[in-house]
Order: structure tokens, then sequence, then C-alpha cells
């Protein structure tokens, strides 16, 4: 269970409830879609966008499958030699969610009739999502509505639903239609480029089948080689005046239920729903889509219509014999033990401890431990980004799973690993040696048609070898590395080794890259981009040595793993010594200033506003880089350097990436500037709850989520692990009075607890010959079993005055306690 004690006083029960709850009360027909987003339920698996139960109105209908997916042609004005010419874009599967209901002819519309009252609410700790309407028909006839929705964590292909409705002020005439329904008309986002491609009517339809009140009904893709089968099945309690039929066709199976209600009389439907995908070859060229015989549309050796619809019809029917009771109380027990080590109190700000369980509840459900799935950069709560896989996964969602959810990175990077063929491809497609994982991906193919961002992104490569680096650190998981890991590591470590330049000076360049920063792209020698390719290079030569045999199989030999070693110590990091801080990437610190007090608040995001070329060209940073450098690889710099890097890059850093306030959060942090440190982490917890990048409704920044948790975790608590060893040197902002939060390391739970005097150890659970080696503030202690360590809250240097932000675009500061 979560270390939280509930108290016995009603008033504080309630604070208490209301930190583990997130509450709408309006049905706010201009925010459906930022709603739909929040209250989006998922296991890594399957996720279900909090759309009302009757569909209408919707922001964007979706219920998603990890890597279910069609694909689409890109066009360019002009093509070029390896531009990708085909993407993958997230579309939506059946959906199941759906209970219509008609009150005397009437169709239940929030916005119609009286609404008297209206509430949904997501319970973090269930793992369900509540809604309870009041509603009087334009007719007069009041209506209670109650539903319970939840998307199993416990069964990976299982949502479920129970709905019911009930009379209140005289008798009624209800019809209620619980529908199964593909192909959704998903409304155009806008021209962003951030907003989803929507593909209409992607799904074709092969099979359908109804058995009394339940139905499957099974579509394929038509060029992305996919299908899915969704079955659903049903449970009703209604009087026996009441009438029941079905219908099936190609894109709907309709289970429908009519009759009078008296006052007081409910009608009960709960309805077990189950997800089956299957993927075929990917086929690439129309021409061969055409030609595909009709009796084996998903390609040869694909499963068929039927017994993939017996697989869905299978789970449903074992999810209703397992009953609804059993499933919801499965899910309280599943997220008891993940909220165990993935819960972070923090004593003195209730809001933003709401915000906090909200973030990792969202990131806890987007995983799943089995098998080889990743998580998208909007999780299954929307198709911002078109449903893609970016470098956000490895660079802020997989740091915090490593300790909280560790077989959850695993599977992730296992992910990708399985997609190594495709990132092979890649790097030969670009003429480089090794591997070049993609940009944007679903199925594990560039995706990206904007070459200088994508192509040019090679940091992505040096973002996996980290999380694999640092999940088998956190894990000691010698398995994982044999069987995946290494060879990851080295195919990486090959492509910087190719792409590499040796300068008649004897450093190691790397030229024309895009490191995090999106405003400022092909430069050489980006800070970020050399010190992770340096970390890569390193961690490849150190595991080849730790298993030469392994090492062997690959082709590797003792001369390979010496040039490595001697490109990552010639790794060159731009630096200038005018002014005092390392150049973001070779020159940077000599181009023009951006003209900030000329740019107008309606001005960002820049790149709405702004052409390429004047971004590329100006100091501004979209988010954090050099920032981000010093937090991934901290020992490479000085207190000093750190605080005039950090001091510099803040007043031309604008965050119109949710991306940047993490990293921003931490080094203020560490630097002294603790006040801006908790208004970054403000904003990156916020980002959603609050739409603070009106994006919401795309789905939710699982990102910027994650990174509320490095900017507690690193920022507050001072882990770093860059050392292959845990280490803190914690800071407690003047806001809370408390923060405690724990993090596995080697199979181990520790909890580590921030007062104002004081920081404690522990390793709750653990016997006294169970102890664990950590540095605090330098300091090297050992934690036992049965005993707290503690120690005093390190003072925080003195930082001088805050350094100012772009104008207008400093975060918000909280008011202090």
């Amino acid at each position: 269970m979560p270390d939280t004690t509930v108290s016995d006083h009603p008033a504080e029960r309630r604070a208490e409830d209301d930190g583990w709850r997130i509450r709408r009360t309006e049905a706010d027909a201009d925010r459906l879609g930022e709603t739909e987003s929040i209250f989006a339920l998922s296991n890594g698996w399957l996720g279900w966008r909090g759309n009302l139960d009757e569909g209408e109105p919707y922001g964007m209908p979706g219920s998603y499958l990890n890597g279910f997916h069609e694909r689409r042609e890109l066009s360019y004005p002009e093509d070029g030699y390896a531009f990708p010419q085909l993407s993958d874009t997230v579309i939506s599967a059946p959906n199941a969610a759906l209970i219509r209901l008609w009150v005397d002819g009437e169709p239940l519309d929030v916005r119609t009739g009286t609404l008297h009252h209206h509430e949904r609410v997501l319970d973090l700790r269930a793992g369900l999502v509540e809604r309870h309407t009041e509603w009087t028909s334009p007719g007069g006839h009041r209506v209670r509505v109650r539903s319970t929705r939840l998307v199993s964590l416990a069964h990976h292909p299982v949502a479920a639903v129970r709905w019911e409705v009930e009379a209140l002020d005289g008798p009624v005439a209800v019809r209620v239609c619980s529908d199964l329904v593909a192909n959704q008309r998903v409304p155009e986002r806008s021209d962003d480029p951030r907003a989803a491609t929507v593909l209409d009517e992607p799904l074709v339809a092969e099979y359908r089948r109804s058995d009394g009140p339940d139905g499957v009904l099974v579509h394929r893709t038509g060029r992305s080689g996919q299908r899915v089968a969704v079955a659903v099945a049903h449970l009703v309690e209604a009087p026996d005046t009441t009438a029941t039929d079905t219908a099936c066709q190609g894109d709907r199976f309709r289970l429908a239920l009519s009759g009078p209600l008296r006052p007081g009389q409910r009608l009960r439907l709960t309805k077990f729903a189950a997800y089956e995908c299957t993927r075929t070859d990917v086929v690439d060229h129309p021409a061969e889509t055409a030609d595909r015989s009709a009796d084996d549309p998903g390609g040869t050796g694909a499963e068929s219509p039927t017994d993939l619809a017996a697989r869905a019809v299978r789970a449903a029917t074992e999810a209703r014999s397992v009953g609804w009771d059993a499933l919801v109380a499965e899910q309280r027990a599943w997220l008891d033990a993940a909220w165990t080590t993935a819960d972070v109190v923090l004593d003195g700000d209730p809001e933003l401890q709401q915000a906090t369980r909200f973030a990792l509840f969202h990131l806890i459900q987007a995983g799943r431990a089995e098998g080889d799935r990743t998580i998208p950069a909007k999780g299954l709560t929307g198709n911002g980004y078109d449903g893609h896989v970016l470098w956000d996964t490895e660079g802020y969602v997989l740091p915090v799973l490593t300790y909280v959810a560790p077989a959850m990175a695993r599977s992730a990077l296992r992910w990708r690993h399985a997609h190594l063929p495709e990132a092979r491809e890649r790097a030969a497609e670009l003429r480089l040696p090794g591997a070049s994982f993609p940009w944007r991906t679903i199925g594990g193919r560039e995706c990206s048609g904007y070459w200088p961002a994508g192509t040019a992104g090679l940091h992505v490569n040096a973002d996996v070898a980290d999380a694999v680096l640092r999940y088998v650190a956190a894990t000691g998981d010698e398995e994982f590395l044999v069987d995946a890991g290494l060879e990851m590591l080295v195919e990486t470590a090959r492509l910087w080794h190719g792409f590499g330049h040796w300068s008649d000076t004897g450093s190691y360049h790397l030229r024309g890259v895009t490191g995090p920063d999106e405003y400022t792209a092909l430069v050489d020698d980006n800070v970020f981009t050399n010190l992770m390719a340096r970390r890569n290079l390193r961690g490849a030569a150190d595991a080849a040595e730790a298993h030469p045999e392994v090492a062997a199989r690959f082709g590797v030999d003792a001369a390979e793993v010496a040039a490595w070693r001697a490109a990552a110590d010639a790794m060159h990091l731009p630096y200038d010594p005018k002014r005092g801080v390392h150049q973001q990437s070779a020159g940077f610190t000599d181009l023009p200033e951006w003209d900030f007090d000329g740019t107008d608040a309606d001005d960002y995001p820049l790149l709405l506003h702004f052409p390429y070329l004047e971004l590329y060209r100006k100091q501004v940073v979209k988010q954090a880089d050099l920032v981000l450098a010093m937090l991934r690889s901290p020992g490479d710099f000085t207190a000093d350097e750190k605080a005039r890097n950090f001091a510099y890059y803040e007043a031309r850093t604008v965050r119109d990436s949710s991306l940047s306030s993490p990293g921003q959060a931490v080094l203020a942090a560490e630097v002294g500037h603790l006040d801006l440190a908790y208004d970054h982490f403000a904003e990156s917890v916020l980002q959603d709850l609050e739409d603070l990048g009106d994006k919401t409704s795309d789905g939710l920044h699982l990102a910027a989520l994650a990174g509320a948790w490095l900017a507690l975790v690193q920022g507050f608590g001072g882990l770093r692990d860059d050392r292959g060893e845990l280490s803190f040197v914690p800071r407690l902002p003047r806001r809370l009075t408390r923060l405690a939060f724990s993090l596995l390391w080697r199979g181990q739970r520790l909890r580590v607890t921030i007062t104002p005097d004081e920081v404690r150890y522990d390793l709750p659970g653990a016997g006294p010959d169970v102890g664990l080696d950590l540095w605090h503030d330098g300091e090297r202690v050992r934690v036992t079993g049965g005993t707290s360590c503690v120690r005093p809250l390190p003072t925080p240097p003195d930082p001088g005055p805050e350094p100012p932000a772009p104008p207008g675009r400093r975060p918000t500061r909280r008011a202090t306690a």
C-alpha cells in the first residue's frame, strides 16, 4: 500500500480523498477534448479516451491499441535521397465504450434539456472513471445516469463499463443502446504539425457475428497489414417489461434495451469488451495492396478473421465470468502494489500533490510489464504526434519507470531491440554503419518527413543506449544485457564511430546534427549529443569487455573497442571562454540574439509564427538542451560551470516544448534557485491538468508528466545515476514541509524522506542483513533493513540573483506557503 495515513477527521479524510481523485463538475463542450485526455484509461495495450458514454458531444473519439496503425504516403514538394516515403498514423480501433440513452425518444445530450448535476471522477487508487449525471430531457423527464468504466490492468485485452439509468420524477420510456462502432468520424484538429493526420474510414470490415446479447467485429487495415477483433459480452439487469434486440452490421454491433421505468426503478447494463490484434507483413506499395487475395487480405500467414474473433470472444466471455466486482478488486490490488513504489508525498501543496499522483498514474498505466510494448509520446490517450514513439520515451519516461516499474522499462527496451533490423536498414540507407533508430515511428521505421529534426536528430540513438545502461545499472539485469542490451549498445556505438570526424588537432567531432533544441538544427558538436555519444561509446566498450563471447558474436574485437574508447576520450565539447559558458553547439554564443522585446505574447510558440530560417540562426532555445546535457552528464561540469551555463541558457529558453521545464527544474534546484525550480516543476506537473500548452486535447504529454517525477526526485531529491551508483544531494523548497519518494535499486525498495532538517533513508520491509550503499552529499553511507539512516539536509549553495527568463516566458510563480 502507498505510504499514506488516512485520518479519522471528516475534513482531513476529504482532503486525502481529493489527493487521489481528479474531478470535473461541468459539461464544458468547449473543453471536451482536454477532459477526454485527462480521463483516459489504458493498460499499455489498450486505451480508451474519456469520452462521454453516449459518444456525443466529443472532442475526439478514441479507442487505441498499442502499435495499431495505418500507413500513408509522405509527399514532398521536392523529393530527396533517403527521405522517408511512408509514415505510420495511429488509428482508432472499433469503440466498445459507447452506451447511448433515449428518454421518451429524446437522446441524452448534455447540451440540451436541463443538466442538474454532472460530475466525472478519475480515481487514481481504484483505476476507475466514474460518472454521475442528473438530466431533464427537453420533454420534461428527469433521469439519473451513473457509470463506471475500467481498462483492466490485470487482463490486457479487457475493458468494461457498468452503466445504469434511473427514473426520478415520473414514469419514462427509455431506450438504451450498447454499441460497438468502427470508423467513427475523427475531426480534423488543425494545421499544427504536432496534430495527427486524419485518415477517413481506415478500417475494412471482414467478419461479424452476434450471439444473443453478445457480438464481435473483425476489421483490417488496408496497408499496414493489421487485423483487429473486438468482442462485447453483456449482463443485463432490467425490469421484466424490457425488450431486447440486436443488430450486427459491418461497422456496428448494437444491443438495444427498450421499456418503461417507474420512479426509482433502474436499468443496469454491464459491458465487457475484449480487443485482440494481429500484425502481418507490412505492404509498402499500393500495387501490392491491390493485388492481395481476398481470401488472405492481411498477407500470407495472417491469423484468420474467425480465429482472431474467437480469441476476442473468449476473452470477453471470460471477463464476464470473472465478474465486474472481481475486475474492480483486481484493478485496486494491481494499483496498490504499483503505488507502493510509485507514490510521491508532498506535504505543503495539496494541488501539486494531487497533480503529481495524476502524473504518476498515467505513467504506470501507460506501459506493460510483459512482452515488448513501448510507450508513445501521448501514450494511448490521444492521437497527437500521429501516435508516434519519440525520444521522449527513452529520455523522460524510462528514467522514471526504471526506478518505479522496471519491468515496464525492460519491455519498452525490448521493443527497441525487436526493431533493430529496421534501425540497421535506416543506417545503411544513410550510408552509416551500425543502427540509426527513428526519430518518429510506430512500426520501427522512420516516419518523420522533416529531416533536419528527424534524420539529423541522431541523439535518439544515444538516448536508447543511455536507457539501456541506466536500466542495467539499476536492476542488475545481466540477462537482458546479454540477450538484447549489448547488441543495441554495439550497433549504436558503431554509428557514432562511423559518423564522427577526427580533426587535425586530435579531437573528435560530430558535425551536422540536431540536438534536443529543435530551434537550432544541423549544427556541429551539439554538447548534449556529444556527451550522450561519449556515454554510448564507453558503455558499449564496458559491456563488450564484460561479455566478450557475446560481443564476438556481433563481430566486436579488441581493436574496435579501443577505437570506441579513443573517440569517447577525444570528444569535443565547445566552450566560450569570453562568456565563460559552454556553447550549446559550436558557435552558438556567436549567433545574433533573438529580439525578445519585439516578440509578442501571441507569437508563441515561435514555430507557428516564424520561419525556421529565422529560428535556426538566432540564440533562441525551444527546450532545454545544454541544461539537459548537464543533467545527463553531471560529472562533466564543475559547480561553477553549471551555475553560469544555467543562467545563460535560462535567459534564452522560451519553453515552446513541454519537455523543457523538467530539466530546467532539476538544474535550478542543483545550483540553488529553489523557488525557480519549484515553479518549473509546477509547470511540468500541471501541463495537462491546466492545459498549459493548449494541446491536451490531442492526448497527454507523458514526457512532461514523467518530468514532474524527475524534477522532484532528481531536482529536490538530488538523485544522480550517471556513475552507476545511487547518489543524493537533497534540497527542500520552502513551499514543502516534507518530500518522500521510493525507488527500486537492485531489487530493494529505498524510501527517501526529506524534511527541513534531515534526510532519512529506509529499506521498508527488509531485514537487518540486507543493506544498500549510496552517496549522500559526497559521503558514502550504508542503509540497512530495520534501521533508518539519517543525515542532515545539505545547505544549498548561495546562487545569487535569479537569472532572468525571456520576457513573459518565466514559469508562473507559485505562492509561498
